[in-house]
């Protein structure tokens, strides 16, 4: 269904009933369709934690040493790009 822009302005709610049955609706100016309206879909988003105990990691990720490691590599980094 194409409607004008004063026919979509004055029907939205019955334009919106139109899109919830999954017909198509585009909104024209001067007979030119600019817009279309579309039925909104949720986007799946996978629940906090779907990863838990799949990834391995060190037991020792945390420590200082290697928290001394890291600090050097962002160090020697640094110095590198400021020469």
């Amino acid at each position: 269904m194409q409607v004008n822009m004063l026919e979509a302005k004055n029907r939205l709610s019955t334009l919106i009933v139109a899109v919830e049955r999954d017909e198509e609706v585009v909104i024209a100016r001067n007979g030119v369709p600019v817009a279309k309206i579309v039925k909104y879909i949720a986007p799946k988003v996978a629940p906090p934690g779907l990863w838990k105990g799949l990834i391995p990691y060190a037991s020792d990720w945390d420590s200082a040493e290697t928290n001394n490691e890291i600090e050097q590599l962002f160090t020697e980094f640094i110095d590198a790009s400021t020469t």
